[in-house]
């Protein structure tokens, strides 16, 4: 236990959403905290993210969701659309989220920070120790060190499909996928002025001959309606970002001693539900909550409660929507099932 006469010390590992939320969270609670991560600054990359209220109301509470909605852009509803643009079914116009670049909110919760809260060009190694530190949180994501030297039976898992996705300048007003055989293409809108799409193909449609991303997405979907030819058009290779797939599922509880798990180090999901930065903020608002009011070994055990079960049906959700979204046959029942999920 800290002394009366010092605040309780937090190292938190991953300077990505999580681990800068957390270190928001802390802070405010009086912790001293000090965040190491492996990059040289900031990250600037990165597509849009959708903020559900859940997750817009837990930026308030760290005091930085107004500077989020100021660079955000408001949606309701949306649509899955086939391949030749009709529509399989519609998410109802009372679901609503801000969508904002990756790289926007990163730099709103690093600019909320205390100066020189993040050490830059400090990996995490597997197994580290961290001597007078009261709690470590590991937030540094799906291939996560820190996990792996204290959860050696928790490893990423391939989802078996695909990612590509970027952003091109422009102007849409909604939410879209475009559902086809073996392959899925989203457009949202985005911060500053920009579109955001994104790609997920089943391994069988990618070609390993293509002289390039563009030339493959360019090929896969050319007889896609018109919005997603002129997203394609318009993209280049330096701004496609290309991934294979992973999600993780924790066996046993997120805590060890002091260490504890979120984010994508807890529960990395597969992108289409959308909820992989909301539910890293909900993490890190349950557990500086938990910490806070039940002391750091009942509170992480209280966190655990509050989370692991929860997200990990989400993660299980996800991989189920990912293969929908690129399954390759009987795409009349998936048109079917989609429909009833949606109505």
């Amino acid at each position: 236990m800290p002394s009366p006469l010092r605040p309780h010390r937090a190292v938190v590992a991953g300077a990505g959403i999580a681990g800068l939320a957390a270190a928001n969270a802390l802070v405010a609670d009086g912790w001293e905290v000090d965040v190491f991560d492996r990059a040289p600054a900031l990250r600037r990359g990165g597509t849009a993210l959708g903020m559900w209220p859940s997750a817009m109301a837990v930026l308030d509470r760290l005091g930085v969701g107004a500077a989020v909605r100021s660079h955000a852009v408001e949606v309701h509803g949306g649509a899955i659309l086939r391949p030749d643009g009709a529509t399989i079914g519609r998410i109802p116009a009372g679901r609503s989220a801000h969508l904002v670049s990756r790289a926007r909110l990163l730099e709103t919760l690093h600019d909320a920070l205390p100066a020189g809260t993040v050490r830059w060009s400090r990996p995490v190694e597997a197994g580290e120790h961290f001597p007078g530190a009261d709690l470590v949180v590991a937030a540094d994501g799906i291939h996560s060190r820190l996990r792996t030297g204290h959860w050696a039976d928790a490893a990423a898992r391939p989802l078996g499909t695909v990612a590509f996705r970027g952003v091109v300048p422009g102007h849409v007003d909604t939410v879209t996928e475009t559902w086809g055989r073996g392959a899925m293409f989203g457009i949202t809108p985005s911060s500053d002025g920009m579109v955001n799409w994104f790609a997920c193909l089943h391994p069988d449609r990618v070609d390993p001959g293509a002289s390039s991303p563009t030339a493959l997405l360019r090929t896969v979907f050319a007889s896609w309606h018109a919005a997603i030819g002129g997203v394609l058009a318009a993209i280049a290779d330096d701004g496609v970002d290309r991934r294979d797939l992973f999600d993780v599922r924790v066996p046993g509880r997120f805590a060890r001693g002091n260490v504890v798990l979120v984010g994508d180090a807890a529960h990395a999901m597969a992108p289409n539900l959308g909820r992989g930065a909301c539910e890293s903020l909900l993490d890190v608002w349950a557990l500086s909550r938990s910490v806070c009011t039940d002391g750091i070994e009942t509170g992480l055990r209280r966190y655990d409660r509050m989370r692991r079960r929860r997200v990990q049906r989400i993660v299980t959700a996800a991989r189920l929507v990912n293969r929908v979204a690129t399954a390759q046959r009987l795409l009349p029942v998936r048109t079917r099932a989609a429909r009833l999920l949606l109505a």
